[in-house]
């Protein structure tokens, strides 16, 4: 660039901008790179756009409760409700009418059915497999992706079984493995172990592939933090007020970055299919990382408190919802993600649809 003189600079020759003898002066020439070219018109940018959403990228956690045509609101996440199975069928039918590619199931497990060791989580009629099945029988194309993890199941709100204030992982880890063949036999696509145990995902794979499930995939969370982040979903799921204690003992550091790539290495060398980063925003640098490293499927989840913070803020006036929500999400693909998981995902797919 070449920037205006002063009084006291030294003057440039005739040849490099000096103007003649008795001749106004003329003008700096303006800059050769003019970056703004390529952003002058709609139809340029997006030409030159680098990276696109599409419905294609999106997956939607739903939430299931019992009942029957249930909506229930949730208070913590503006927008989103528990469903009954019946509503949460047609939730399904909608998504696949819109384009997303697949749905993941979380349950709202009545209290009365918790217990310290999670049984609920083996029983072949739970909420979750009730759904599974229901939803395979009249919108068979759509992806189910079912979580693997006893938080929703436990009377202590952790993701594993407890001895005193420890967290027992091999003893989890048998647990988990009947688990993930309990959704499998309920018609179950996808696999997703969220509980950050160690050697699940090998164990879970070597137990699909022993009943015949070789084709059901495993999403690992692979890097999944402890983070604030997760207090709507909690509440959501009705572990808020059960949970002794905290997870950091098996969730990661949000302090660390190096551990997530052994973490994500670990997984991928036991069969994961594909990996998730967990809560999304804070942490795109991990997904970058672990992209630009392994090459996998990379998944995100855009969390509970990341989608609370967008919608709270845009009912309040203070953000533009829809602008704020795309840039999010569009952030996750420039970062590397191959699909985000997103609470906003229908109203995506609709925008997106209607253009």
């Amino acid at each position: 660039m070449i920037w205006p003189l002063n009084s006291k600079s030294k003057q440039l020759p005739a040849d490099e901008g000096a103007a003649p003898d008795g001749a106004a002066p003329s003008p700096l020439p303006g800059p050769t790179l003019r970056l703004r070219r390529n952003r002058k018109a709609e139809w340029t940018r997006r030409l030159v756009r680098e990276n696109v959403l599409t419905a294609n990228d999106l997956i939607w956690p739903i939430f299931v409760r019992e009942g029957v045509n249930q909506h229930e609101a949730i208070a913590s996440m503006p927008g989103v409700e528990r469903l009954s199975i019946d509503a949460a069928v047609e939730s399904a039918r909608a998504a696949h009418e819109l384009g997303v590619p697949a749905i993941a199931l979380f349950p709202y497990t009545d209290p009365a059915l918790r217990d310290a060791a999670g049984t609920e989580a083996l029983n072949p009629d739970n909420l979750i497999c009730r759904a599974v099945r229901a939803i395979k029988e009249t919108t068979p194309e759509i992806g189910l992706i079912t979580d693997v993890a006893l938080d929703p199941y436990t009377s202590h709100g952790h993701d594993g079984l407890m001895r005193g204030e420890e967290i027992l992982n091999d003893e989890t880890v048998e647990v988990l493995v009947k688990q993930a063949l309990n959704f499998a036999r309920a018609g179950a696509d996808m696999i997703a172990p969220s509980d950050m145990m160690d050697g699940r995902v090998g164990a879970i794979r070597r137990g699909l592939d022993a009943e015949g499930f070789t084709s059901v995939q495993v999403l690992a969370y692979a890097a999944k933090y402890a983070s604030a982040f997760y207090g709507p979903f909690r509440d959501a799921v009705g572990t808020q007020k059960t949970l002794i204690g905290d997870k950091r003992t098996y969730q990661m550091d949000p302090a660390n970055s190096d551990e997530a790539l052994r973490e994500v290495a670990q997984d991928i060398a036991e069969g994961a299919d594909m990996v998730m980063v967990k809560p999304g925003l804070p942490y795109l640098d991990i997904i970058y990382r672990v992209k630009e490293k392994f090459g996998l499927p990379t998944f995100a989840y855009q969390v509970s408190g990341e989608y609370a913070m967008i919608e709270g803020a845009a009912r309040n006036g203070w953000l533009d919802g829809d602008r704020a929500m795309m840039e999010s999400l569009l952030a996750f693909k420039r970062a590397g993600a191959d699909a985000v998981l997103t609470y906003f995902a229908p109203r995506v797919a609709r925008l997106l649809r209607d253009g």
